[in-house]
């Protein structure tokens, strides 16, 4: 009898223990490149789970699986993990979002666990873990050519891998470099070629990953963020197939080329010019008209041209004064400046237009622009020489002035003849215009109508020929909820695990949609009684209930690009039976 008892209180003890399922993390706050360590724990054996799509993270290993229960003074405990080993793909606040199991029937889910991710900090080395002997074998480094620069003088920064004994096989940016107060320039590199190089004072293979050219735009230090990288590589092991060759084992490696502090200097004050508008390397100037003798009514074109090596693109070239009977319009500017690694070189021109509007001799007065010389260290300004625009016809001023002021002079000015060169086009209307009625349009516009009417006809028999065909119209309708339904899977459908995921939820989305009942309440038997209810096939039930439950085995085991579509043929084909039986 007291055996029976003693059976009895274990029975009811295991009815009445509160089921837990909980997230629990090895750390909260972690740099870019650590790992984090998930585990789902649960005291009570569980199935159907699904875990996070772990938004913000790669999956580096998992999931691995333990199991442990043990019997102490006639209790029982049970334990039983999910483990994951993620690495953060970005820096800011992530979250592992909620897992869920189903146990005995009830869905259970985790609580949201916040993860702070920093910037990459320093790992310590252990000389037994194979991810730790690669430190030393791959590095980023950022090569800056002048540390100390002046404003607006041009520096580069060059991106490098080094790597030796490692296989990359492929590599993602983590972090861009950020050139706040730098005005920047990417160099396209258009194939990556491996080099040879040192690096500390050894052997190295090496890739250029990128190419920069900057222009500081304020003095003082300046940062340059860093560019950080999420490599995948092969490996060698100390073990040798029977060829004699290493074997070699999948890793992976985040590295960052570091931050760049630059010192700026600012431009000197002394000897500078008042008309210094921050030009800095070595230039030419030239202010070039393309005639100085015209008639009235032509116009002349004032060219303006800075040619050279420099920040050609950060600054306004001089603009020109002109007396006032010298009608000048603003200027189209024109640049051809290319960018290579050693800074900007080429030429930019502004363009001025100028009309006269009276005969006689007319002065511009000659132009000044002033520069940094890199080179010397020192200010220097060319000067353009004063240029005289000669009119050969047309009014003076004078006679102008006598027309206006009553006298009796015989020329005048009308103030448009400056624009008798321009060429244009009168467009005359007739006054008589004819009535709309009776009108080649009005008769289009009133038998228009009736050429309607055969395509109204046809489009009217062709509907209902569709709303006849009753078994076509439960096929189509079907077959639409099937895609809307498996949209989400279709999208993933080259991800084996999110197209996995993604089918699941549809599955279980469309039970919801049809069958009126929640997640929490879905377990195999409940599903099949209530389908089986509604008059489905007990093939399609079967088939349904397989393809959800094949769904978790199927994210992680191996599996082709036609299995995976053959399997979102297989959804779209199950959801579409069900929808025409129920």
């Amino acid at each position: 009898m007291k055996k029976y008892i003693f059976l009895l209180l274990i029975t009811c003890q295991g009815i009445f223990a509160q089921v837990q399922f909980e997230a629990k993390v090895s750390k909260t706050t972690l740099g870019l490149n650590e790992r984090l360590r998930v585990d789902f724990s649960m005291n009570d054996d569980g199935d159907n789970f699904v875990p996070p799509n772990f938004e913000g993270f790669k999956v580096v290993g998992g999931p691995g699986q333990q199991i442990s229960q043990s019997w102490v003074n006639g209790r029982s405990t049970f334990n039983k993990i999910y483990s994951y080993f993620l690495m953060p793909m970005q820096k800011g606040t992530l979250y592992i979002r909620q897992a869920s199991i189903e146990i005995r029937g009830q869905i259970y889910k985790t609580t949201p666990v916040k993860i702070t991710v920093t910037n990459a900090v320093q790992l310590p080395k252990d000389p037994n873990d194979v991810q730790a002997n690669i430190d030393d074998a791959i590095h980023l480094v950022a090569d800056v050519s002048n540390a100390n620069p002046y404003i607006n003088e041009p520096i580069t920064v060059v991106y490098k891998l080094y790597f030796a004994n490692v296989n990359i096989t492929n590599w993602r940016e983590l972090d861009k470099p950020k050139y706040n107060d730098f005005w920047s320039q990417n160099i396209d590199i258009k194939q990556l070629q491996v080099e040879e190089g040192t690096f500390n004072g050894q052997r190295f293979h090496f890739v250029v990953l990128r190419k920069t050219v900057l222009y500081p735009q304020k003095s003082g230090k300046l940062v340059i963020e860093p560019l950080s990288l999420d490599i995948d590589l092969q490996i060698p092991t100390n073990r040798r197939n029977i060829f004699g060759q290493y074997l070699l084992t999948e890793g992976n490696k985040r590295v960052s080329a570091g931050a760049k502090t630059i010192n700026v200097k600012a431009l000197p004050e002394a000897g500078k010019p008042l008309d210094f508008s921050g030009a800095v390397g070595k230039f030419s100037f030239k202010v070039t008209p393309t005639k100085t003798s015209l008639k009235n009514g032509e116009s002349l074109d004032l060219n303006v041209n800075v040619s050279g090596t420099g920040n050609l693109k950060l600054f306004n070239l001089p603009k020109p004064v002109v007396p006032n009977s010298l009608e000048m319009y603003d200027p189209v500017h024109t640049e051809k400046v290319n960018t290579p690694l050693s800074g900007m070189n080429g030429f930019i021109n502004d363009k001025y237009t100028i009309i006269p509007q009276y005969k006689g001799d007319y002065p511009i007065k000659g132009l000044s622009f002033s520069y940094f010389d890199l080179g010397s260290k020192t200010y220097k300004t060319i000067a353009s020489p004063e240029i005289i625009v000669k009119v050969l016809d047309g009014p003076t001023e004078a006679s102008v002035a006598t027309a206006e002021n009553g006298g009796v002079a015989k020329h005048s000015v009308s103030k448009t003849d400056h624009f008798q060169f321009i060429k244009l086009k009168t467009h005359l209307e007739s006054v008589h215009k004819k009535d709309f009625f009776g009108s080649t349009l009005f008769y289009i516009l009133l038998f228009l109508p009736l050429l309607f009417i055969p395509l109204i006809v046809i489009f009217k028999k062709k509907k209902e020929a569709i709303d006849s065909d009753v078994m076509g119209n439960k096929i189509r309708q079907s077959n639409k909820l099937a895609k809307k339904y498996l949209s989400e899977a279709k999208k993933h459908i080259n991800n084996k695990e999110l197209f996995y995921i993604a089918l699941e939820k549809a599955m279980h989305n469309f039970l919801r949609a049809k069958l009126h009942i929640e997640t929490s309440e879905m377990s195999k038997d409940k599903i099949t009684e209530i389908l089986l209810s509604r008059n489905a096939n007990p093939d399609t039930v079967s088939a349904f209930i397989n393809l959800t439950e094949n769904c978790e085995f199927a994210r992680y085991a191996p599996s082709t690009v036609g299995e995976i579509q053959h399997d979102y043929e297989k959804a779209a084909q199950i959801i579409s039976d069900l929808e025409k039986q129920i």
